[in-house]
């Protein structure tokens, strides 16, 4: 049985990579990984961690619903959130990764660089990219 791995983050762009994620576990019979990366540090405290366990739960019994085997890990080891996906992917074997893109403007790729690039480039298996619906 394969693995499939998903980054995760709370959002438009998160629940967007994790429905398709179900989806292509369903269509392999694979199993899935979904991934939530945080850096740590002063963004991510005590509070944001409790937070984020209980998104990650309610993700968690939503996959048990579904009957898709699964494993939810959150991260907070001071990586990039690329950085984790790929490294995740590797220890794994993945046969894919899922990520979840979000409209940015050029300027805002200059500055703020491009997890999702880095995921394309340095990723050791296929990647699939999917976008948010348009709300």
């Amino acid at each position: 049985m394969g693995t499939i791995v998903v980054g995760y983050v709370p959002k438009p762009e998160g629940h967007a990579a994790l429905r398709r994620a179900t989806e292509e576990a369903r269509l392999r019979g694979s199993r899935l990984l979904v991934v939530n990366s945080h850096r740590g540090g002063r963004e991510f405290d005590r509070d944001d961690a409790v937070q984020s366990e209980a998104d990650l739960g309610a993700i968690r019994a939503e996959l048990d619903e579904a009957g898709v085997e699964h494993e939810v890990r959150q991260l907070v080891r001071g990586m990039d959130p690329a950085d984790d996906l790929v490294n995740v992917a590797e220890e794994v074997d993945a046969e894919l990764i899922v990520i979840g893109l979000r409209r940015r403007s050029p300027v805002g790729k200059l500055i703020l660089g491009s997890n999702a690039q880095r995921v394309l480039l340095d990723a050791p298996c296929p990647v699939l990219a999917v976008k948010a619906e348009e709300e």
